[in-house]
């Protein structure tokens, strides 16, 4: 075994006993020869890693700006009330409870897991039931919540891309009658961008791996989606996890690749063990394994790795660093992974919806997918839409479709929307004078969140959630990230005090300015977004925000320190 089985023997350890131990580090280092230091590194860079006991049954409370908007404040009272622990504290020995980020679950908030297992729109009532019978002895496995996101909308079914009746190993018959490089030029002439949030071309990235010879390739599936609002892959990973796999048999096809791995985000585990039966479908029916529906030479096998809870993974180059056994930390590279990725061989990255779409193409043909959405953007998209809406869930839309639209009655039916969040905490925010914008190459693109605020919501509430994200997600390597997110945070924390000035807000642009040229990987580099954004979308709020100034605008009232000296002069009279 070598140090790539790192993140599974570290699960081993954690799931056993709720914890890592020192004694458990040594065994780790003895079996993959590697340093304790290098092991000891890795523990402390996940959430999901703990080196202290943890409670028999261990709570994640999601803390995104959706949950928060949903009612996270009364749930999370009412977990430390009836488990008598308190938050980010390692609990007793039947509870521990701990916020995280969002975990995927932004149409059903307020969320939790709970060992893994989720539970969604909670109350304090909800709460209080789950506790009880988790100390009346029932198997938390038994009662967990439902999951599957509502499909909300679909184009007309001629126009539907994703959404429409599935049967196993459709695309992968297209190997038949297609060569590798026919069926990359198929990809390559429909125009599919990748839909991770970066938007490369896939045909391009496929060519380029199947370019590069050498004696192993892999393809690897990104299923670490982590943006807040984000649920996407995981609808497409509960409703058609099989679009995601035949996906990746095309891609291992049409480049050389003969393994495969689908990196799933650590919060949704809990439908692993139904990925696990749908693999071994797939080999059953010799849709992988040795020589593919009866294809001489096509090999592809297919696992997957379970993630441990880190943001900055979900870059292709900090997923591939947490596979080979280091800290999910995007490296400094000189050469794209299509020639030195994984176990430094020739490896194609992409998300789950990008599969999902490859193998569409394939199996409908790449003139059906031309013939829809716009001229630069073919096809249509997946959205997911949380917050201030009447109906929550997975939007499938053709390409070309406006802002006004997703929010209309025929569709979210959005109440008052006044502040729409775009692509996560990363993308753009919208104001009601851009509702007319078309989601497509030609105006914005979409990572695939929306998160609709209504006039009640404040602006300042949601972007302080949105930099304490990023203040916590930053893996803490390059100085513009790691301090810049923390200086902006402290800066909206003061507009929220009423104490900044004009020369305040000039100082974030330039602080966001900074960390978006300086920052190593995509979270630095987009982290300042929507601060930025908003200033200038939004004036007349922040004309509200920022007092003209003065010389006394940076003095905050301290009550302590101003009765400080009253109250020694009492004490001293009393002795």
């Amino acid at each position: 075994m070598d140090r790539t089985f790192l993140l599974s023997t570290l699960w081993k350890y954690q799931k056993a006993k709720g914890f890592i131990s020192e004694n458990d580090i040594l065994k780790i280092v003895k079996k993959l020869k590697i340093s304790s230091i290098e092991v000891e590194s890795v523990v402390s860079f996940y959430h999901f890693f703990h080196k202290k006991p943890t409670g028999k049954h261990t709570i994640y409370l999601n803390n995104s700006i959706i949950s928060e908007i949903k009612g996270f404040n009364n749930v999370k009272i009412a977990f430390e009330k009836e488990t008598g622990c308190s938050f980010n504290e390692y609990g007793n020995e039947e509870f521990s409870l701990f916020e995280t980020s969002c975990i995927g679950l932004s149409d059903q908030e307020p969320a939790a897991l709970i060992n893994f297992h989720p539970f969604t729109d909670l109350t304090p009532k909800k709460v209080k039931l789950i506790i009880q019978k988790i100390r009346n002895g029932e198997n938390v496995k038994d009662f967990s919540s439902k999951t599957k996101s509502k499909i909300q909308n679909t184009p007309s079914d001629d126009k539907t891309v994703i959404f429409r009746p599935y049967k196993i190993g459709n695309s992968i018959k297209a190997i038949h009658t297609n060569t590798p490089q026919q069926i990359i030029d198929k990809i390559d002439k429909s125009g599919l961008l990748g839909l991770g949030g970066a938007f490369f071309g896939v045909g391009y990235k496929w060519q380029s791996c199947k370019n590069n010879e050498d004696d192993a390739k892999y393809i690897i599936c990104n299923a670490d989606e982590g943006e807040p609002g984000t649920f996407k892959d995981r609808a497409i990973l509960q409703h058609l996890p099989g679009l995601v796999i035949e996906g990746m048999i095309l891609a291992a096809y049409a480049t050389g690749a003969k393994e495969g791995i689908i990196y799933l985000r650590a919060e949704y585990q809990f439908f692993k063990d139904d990925l696990d039966t749908l693999i071994q479908e797939f080999y059953s029916k010799n849709l992988l394994g040795d020589n593919i529906l009866g294809k001489k030479d096509f090999t592809f096998n297919l696992k997957i790795q379970l993630g441990a809870g880190s943001y900055v993974c979900g870059a292709a180059s900090a997923l591939i660093e947490s596979l080979e056994g280091r800290r999910g930390e995007p490296p400094v590279r000189m050469w794209s992974a299509t020639k030195h990725g994984y176990k430094r061989k020739p490896t194609v990255v992409n998300n789950v919806e990008t599969l999902a779409y490859a193998s569409r193409i394939i199996e409908l043909g790449e003139d059906y997918f031309l013939t829809l959405g716009t001229k630069k953007s073919p096809g249509t998209k997946l959205i997911s839409i949380s917050g201030d809406v009447a109906k929550p869930g997975i939007y499938e839309i053709e390409y070309g479709t406006t802002i006004r639209d997703l929010l209309s009655i025929e569709m979210s039916q959005a109440t008052s929307p006044y502040f729409v969040q775009v692509s996560g905490p990363s993308g753009e925010c919208i104001s009601p004078a851009e509702f007319d914008r078309r989601i497509c190459m030609e105006d914005i693109l979409c990572g695939g969140s929306f998160m609709v605020f209504n006039r009640t919501r404040d602006i300042l509430q949601i972007l302080r959630n949105f930099m304490e994200f990023f203040k916590e997600e930053s893996c803490g390597v390059c100085t513009p990230c790691r301090a810049g997110n923390f200086i902006l945070n402290e800066k909206v924390k003061k507009m929220q005090r009423g104490l900044a000035s004009q020369e305040d807000v000039n100082e974030i642009k330039k602080w966001g300015n900074i960390i978006k040229l300086a920052s190593r990987c995509g979270l630095g580099k987009s982290s300042p977004n929507s601060l930025i954004y908003s200033i200038d979308k939004f004036k007349e709020y922040y004309n509200l925000k920022i007092a003209p100034s003065n010389e006394f605008q940076n003095v905050e009232f301290d009550m302590e320190d101003a009765i400080h000296e009253f109250d020694c002069v009492i004490k001293d009279t009393q002795l």
